[in-house]
């Protein structure tokens, strides 16, 4: 019997580099499910199993990345958080626990800060 692999919310809303994102998860052996507002990232929260959240700051519309995450830590308290932003004048208001990841990174810090969560598959 094989386990399903955990899943990963990704939240951003620059096409590119939600793909380099999700291509870094994926060849990690996550599942994943993209979002590019805060209110897409919402609704998977509500319906679909996320075992970690990784989510921009800024995004469209009326919902940023931090009350994407609070509310996801609300739907499950012990979610596992990144939280990635290039702009430096971003308060920091990271929930209990996360990570943030300034932009512009290099895709494998994604791994090493999930390394550093313990969550996800094991990670070479």
């Amino acid at each position: 019997m094989s386990t399903a692999p955990p899943t990963v919310l990704i939240v951003e809303d620059e096409d590119l580099v939600r793909e380099i994102a999700q291509v870094e998860f994926a060849d990690a052996g996550f599942r994943v499910i993209e979002a590019a507002s805060g209110e897409a990232a919402l609704a998977h929260l509500a319906i679909d199993h996320v075992d970690l959240l990784f989510t921009d700051i800024r995004l469209p519309g009326a919902i940023d990345g931090w009350r994407v995450a609070r509310r996801a830590r609300e739907l499950h308290p012990e979610l596992p958080v990144i939280y990635a932003s290039g702009f430096p004048g971003d308060a920091i208001d990271v929930v209990p626990g996360a990570r943030f990841i300034r932009k512009p990174y290099r895709p494998t810090a994604i791994l090493d800060v999930v390394r550093e969560l313990g969550a996800g598959p094991a990670i070479n």
